[in-house]
């Protein structure tokens, strides 16, 4: 992909030349009835909103110089078609510097609006320490429209008197809506993550902040403005993990053998938000070894599609796979995906990996590429 665009890059730079030389090719083996104009004058235009000002303006000159040099060598140069023609040329480069200081001027502006939202995003979703009560910890956000930095999928991983917990979340829906919703999720997670003592009463302290967001709020939907999470905590021994899902496509914990569980509910539960009463969450408990990575993720990466529609099973192209820690572990899934979509996601997708390292854990060997 980069070296095709890289490629694409090349050429267009190169193509107000093209044109110029063969706008003088052409003018040359012609008949005096027949002008090369369009040819002299798309050149600066090429230019203008991709390169810069000097190079349009280059370009420009190169143009109108080479229009003047064709009329002196045919000696028409004080004939009206070919004044006419020159100034066709002139103004079209000079109209040309005007559409590439507005170019620049929107990209800037552009820059600076993508600044705000990386700056928001890290507010509301900021990266985790590498190293969280002995847990090493990697997280990722792959938004699914080139430069846009926010949407409605969340993580946070928090340590707490009750050990470490993480909660990772798909809110419905998209917009500022959706990054409101975030902000109230994560808010109160945070809270409820160091009050609570079971995870059970961090999902309905969630439960309760979507209800009084949306008794606060008219403008909020309770019933379609849901938000699917899945919440783990790991205790200070390290042990086991315990999961409460509320309609979240269910973790993956990748042993250091290659070994890969699906850590389903034991019942299907309802997603946070939906408005129908307390549900009673049922955490379940599952052995967490020295070495294993704990996988949360939202249904960007379970429901990316290829060019067949056939989404992408991180089941089956994990399982048997080794990786040296959490942080590569994402970087594979991350590069599988694109290779898996074409780089044509649809959805967001958020990454959240925590490792156990154990004592005396050997060295294990890099994971390779996922094969297709």
């Amino acid at each position: 992909m980069g070296q095709r665009q890289n490629g694409g890059r090349r050429f267009v730079a190169v193509l107000p030349w093209l044109l110029i030389v063969g706008g003088v090719f052409y003018d040359l083996g012609t008949p005096d009835t027949f002008t090369a104009a369009p040819l002299f004058t798309a050149a600066p235009l090429v230019a203008a909103p991709f390169f810069s000002m000097l190079y349009t303006l280059a370009t420009g000159v190169a143009a109108c110089a080479a229009v003047t040099g064709l009329h002196v060598y045919s000696d028409r140069l004080q004939r009206i078609p070919a004044v006419t023609e020159l100034l066709t040329v002139f103004t079209v480069s000079v109209l040309a510097l005007f559409i590439n200081q507005i170019v620049r001027r929107s990209g800037e502006r552009l820059a600076s609006a993508r600044v705000v939202a990386e700056a928001a995003q890290r507010a509301v979703l900021p990266t985790p320490d590498e190293r969280i009560g002995g847990l090493q910890v990697a997280a990722r956000y792959e938004a699914a429209e080139q430069d846009a930095f926010i949407g409605g999928d969340l993580y946070a991983v928090q340590r707490t008197p009750y050990g470490v917990r993480l909660i990772v979340g798909d809110v419905r829906g998209k917009g500022l809506g959706a990054v409101a919703t975030v902000a109230v999720v994560l808010g109160a997670f945070r809270e409820a993550a160091e009050q609570e003592d079971s995870l059970a009463g961090v999902a309905q302290r969630l439960e309760r902040a979507l209800a009084r967001e949306g008794a606060r709020d008219s403008g909020f939907d309770a019933v379609e403005g849901f938000t699917t999470a899945v919440l783990a905590e790991i205790p200070r021994a390290g042990g086991e993990i315990r999961i409460v899902n509320r309609g979240h496509p269910p973790p993956l914990l990748l042993g250091a053998d290659g070994a890969l569980l699906v850590l389903d509910p034991p019942e299907r539960a309802l997603p946070l938000g939906m408005g129908l009463g307390t549900w009673p969450d049922q955490p379940s408990q599952t052995p967490y070894p020295p070495g294993g990575t704990l996988l949360m993720y939202t249904d960007g990466l379970s429901e990316a599609r290829d060019a067949h529609g056939v989404m992408y099973d991180p089941r089956r192209r994990l399982r048997g796979r080794v990786f040296s820690g959490p942080e590569e572990l994402l970087d594979v899934v991350v590069a599988d995906v694109r290779r898996h979509t074409g780089g044509a996601a649809t959805d967001d997708m958020a990454l959240l990996a925590v490792t156990r390292e154990g004592e005396r854990q050997p060295l294990r060997r890099r994971t390779v590429p996922v094969l297709p």
